[in-house]
């Protein structure tokens, strides 16, 4: 193959590093392109023989021209709250400018309906990606179980999980999960428009989560729930942007209504296998 024909915006992310190596893993090397805000820092990110280019969300003539030649273009959504809506009309008006067949785009479970706060840029990008009248694959991906992880180190060194889910049910998954299902779906989906809800086989309440750790841990760690507004500034004084403090409260009192919950199976349907258990998950963050 001559010219790489899939491409990975935002590629230098955690999902997107995944998403690059899924993808080799699939078509071979010279088909893939890394699409990254600053290539100097891509250097060894990727497998030899992967394309990097430089294209950032903020640049539309940079973004075209990043997606020439490119076939089926992965959109990862911008990690830019608040701003993630501009960023992502930019690459979908770069990609149909470039003349990208297929978009596929990281959106998050039941968009449509969701009361997570975070679920309005992705509504709304699903609306304009409908409105480019470009064939595309909505990848609604629940919650990532890593999200969970990365409070595994506050949580040992405070002796308390904290959150404010409630009993509610997350049916997560791992992000390599999430990344081996975008890899499918963008080299196998046909059709105008194509929707994956996806989540992870099995949920948990932030209490089991807790009593998991705890096992692996060698020692108690009690889950403790708390109301949103008291978690948001606990998540505040931990140091947290209040912006983000919001989504992660938000999103917490969301699955506490049922919001993260799913028993669809879609997700390890479509990758073919298992999703990875939250346990396992847990164990990678204990291993450091």
């Amino acid at each position: 193959m001559s010219h790489p024909v899939y491409a990975v915006t935002g590629a230098s992310g955690q999902l997107g590093r995944l998403a690059v190596a899924a993808l080799v893993a699939r078509v071979g090397a010279a088909a893939v392109v890394a699409i990254v805000r600053d290539p100097a820092k891509a250097a060894g990110l990727f497998p030899a023989g992967v394309a990097i280019r430089k294209g950032d969300y903020d640049q539309p003539q940079e973004l075209a021209a990043a997606c020439a030649g490119i076939e089926r273009l992965l959109l990862i959504s911008s990690n830019a709250i608040g701003q993630r809506l501009a960023q992502h009309r930019n690459a979908i008006a770069a990609a149909g400018q470039a003349g990208v067949a297929r978009i596929a785009y990281t959106s998050v479970l039941r968009a449509d309906v969701s009361p997570l706060g975070l679920a309005e840029e992705h509504r709304q990008t699903e609306r304009a990606l409908a409105e480019s009248g470009l064939p595309h694959s909505l990848l609604r991906n629940g919650w990532y179980t890593e999200n969970y992880a990365a409070s595994i180190p506050p949580a040992l060194a405070h002796g308390a999980f904290i959150g404010s889910a409630g009993s509610g049910r997350v049916a997560s998954a791992a992000r390599i999960d999430y990344a081996e299902a975008a890899a499918v779906a963008l080299i196998s989906d046909e059709g105008p428009r194509v929707v994956h809800e996806l989540a992870g086989d099995s949920s948990y309440s932030l209490a089991e989560f807790a009593a998991e750790l705890s096992l692996q841990a060698g020692r108690t760690i009690p889950y403790v729930d708390m109301p949103e507004a008291q978690y948001r500034a606990a998540l505040v004084g931990a140091g947290l942007p209040e912006g983000l403090a919001d989504l992660i409260a938000d999103s917490d009192a969301g699955a506490a209504k049922g919001a993260l919950d799913d028993g669809t199976q879609r997700l390890s349907g479509l990758i073919g296998r298992p999703t990875t258990p939250f346990a396992t998950t847990i164990a990678d963050a204990l291993r450091g």
